[in-house]
């Protein structure tokens, strides 16, 4: 479940203020709670944001919880499961971590004692609206007390925002302190010793000295995205935005392969094409899940396109059903591949090109020296064609749908090498990288309606003697090809757009 919470550091001396202009409120009885963080000797976990808890104590008894880290501030994914025995980390947290630890170890890292006081705000008709915690922290080594700290935590229930708003101006002016906040086991570890190291998810740089640094940054963005969307791919959630963790694996997968191509002349060649090859390899696992997304998405949104001339929603739930099998069918493959010591293998590969990438010479160039001409070549690609494929302006209405196609992965690998290095070269790049995002998208339709037009049909012939199914299979495939022609009819109005001065003066 998604937790938003707002932490507060306070002093031994704080008094809680009155919170009743925020709702009613009503405190609970204190309780003691003793938690352990378990984590990898190397602190894994706690560097990239994710916590692993076994906790006794409160009325939920004995739990075990992992939190996973969210884009945004004060957002974590808890998921929580009741002990199965005393040491025994349930095997579907142990799963949710599986990109983080690795297969190393993991062990108690930190053992914290809090006596936690509770404030129920709530509403007139007593419905629950945030909850506030009061917590002295006591961090334990064996019996000794190490070191003690008191926090206090607003977590938001039925509220919205302006009352998490309320209630921190209420606590600042009692003399609580906000910014930048520590988690509590991460300052039992610092305690003991400072976790340093890189972390995957630290925060971008700007404008750098060498071509090198431009290149492990794109790295670092691309590997960030398929860690933190392992887990919930594991968890088959689908993200608040509609969008699916699966999609964005792949997108990271696909932009890390294109990168370390574009980049190629800044690394070892014998290193990237290994690190390629198995991306290749987890692409292809992630992509026939994804696939089937697409098609099922694509699916209910052509049947009601015409709302005219609806599709028999019969016929259309068994062309869903027999996707859904597909698609249950592709994440349990997918969940194998994620669970391989193969997969394992790569991840530590993945971390190892972040935190160590094996440069060529060129990547001690300064950046704007490199970088242009190595983005030209993508470029140049997009625009004349080559290697048997056409030009984007080159494309024509009677060209067959693998042209199209072409021209689109060509689009995507200029769009991510001008995105890439937008930190040197400025604003322009990233006006290209724009101006071809929307060409993409435009190409991107053109060969979802292709492929869905396809696998339509297939599914009436799949049947052959369903005769209100040839009948919906026929008009979803005449939806799908007229989808077609109007890509092709947008696109060179869309491509005028790229070409335009201030998106490609720089690559000139």
């Amino acid at each position: 479940m998604l937790e938003e919470e707002r932490k507060y550091l306070v002093d031994d001396g704080f008094t809680m203020p009155d919170l009743g202009a925020a709702g009613r409120v009503r405190a609970r009885e204190p309780v003691t709670l003793r938690a352990t963080y378990y984590d990898t000797p190397e602190r894994l976990l706690a560097r990239h944001g994710v916590s692993l808890r076994y906790r006794k104590g409160d009325a939920s008894a004995k739990v075990w919880t992992v939190k996973l880290p969210s884009s945004r501030a004060g957002i974590r994914h808890e998921h929580s499961r009741p002990s199965q025995g005393s040491g025994v980390i349930p095997p579907q947290l142990l799963d949710l971590v599986t990109a983080y630890r690795r297969r190393r170890p993991l062990d108690p890292a930190a053992v914290l004692r809090t006596v936690r006081t509770v404030y129920e705000v709530t509403d007139a008709d007593g419905q629950l609206l945030a909850e506030v915690a009061d917590d002295t922290v006591s961090v334990l080594d064996g019996r000794e007390v190490v070191l003690r700290f008191r926090e206090i935590e607003v977590e938001r229930a039925a509220g919205d925002r302006r009352l998490l708003d309320e209630i921190e101006e209420l606590l600042l002016g009692a003399g609580a302190r906000a910014g930048a906040f520590v988690a509590k086991h991460v300052r039992a570890m610092e305690a003991a010793a400072p976790l340093d190291g890189p972390v995957l998810v630290a925060p971008a740089q700007r404008r750098t000295a060498y071509a090198g640094d431009i290149v492990t940054e794109a790295i670092r963005r691309d590997v960030a995205r398929i860690f933190k969307h392992d887990p919930f791919a594991r968890l088959r959630q689908t993200m608040p935005n509609g969008d699916t963790p699966v999609h964005q694996m792949r997108v990271g997968t696909r932009r890390l392969r294109s990168d370390l191509q574009t980049f190629q002349a800044l690394l070892d060649p014998h290193w990237t094409a290994k690190l390629r090859g198995e991306l290749a390899w987890l692409a292809g696992a992630l992509g026939g899940a994804r696939d089937v997304e697409v098609l099922r998405e694509r699916l209910h949104r052509t049947a009601a396109a015409d709302p005219l001339v609806p599709a028999d929603p019969r016929a259309v739930a068994r062309i869903d059903a027999a996707l859904a099998a597909r698609q249950d069918a592709a994440l349990r493959e997918l969940d194998e591949a994620l669970r391989s010591r193969r997969y394992v293998k790569l991840l530590n590969a993945l971390v190892g090109a972040v935190e160590a990438p094996r440069l060529a010479p060129p990547a001690w160039e300064r950046a704007e020296d490199v970088l242009p001409d190595i983005v030209r070549k993508p470029w140049r690609r997009l625009v004349e064609g080559g290697g048997g494929v056409v030009g984007a302006g080159e494309l024509t209405p009677d060209l067959p749908d693998d042209d199209w196609h072409e021209v689109r992965k060509r689009a995507k690998r200029a769009r991510y090498a001008a995105d890439a290095v937008a930190a040197v070269v400025g604003p322009e790049a990233q006006l290209l990288a724009k101006a071809v995002a929307r060409a993409q998208g435009v190409l991107g339709e053109h060969q979802d309606a292709a492929i869905a037009a396809d696998a339509w049909l297939a599914a009436a012939a799949a049947e052959p003697g369903d005769h209100a199914l040839a009948v919906t299979a026929g008009r979803l495939f005449e939806r799908e090809r007229a989808a077609v022609t109007r890509a092709r009819a947008d696109f060179p109005a869309v491509w005028e757009t790229v070409l335009e001065d201030r998106n490609i003066a720089w690559l000139k």
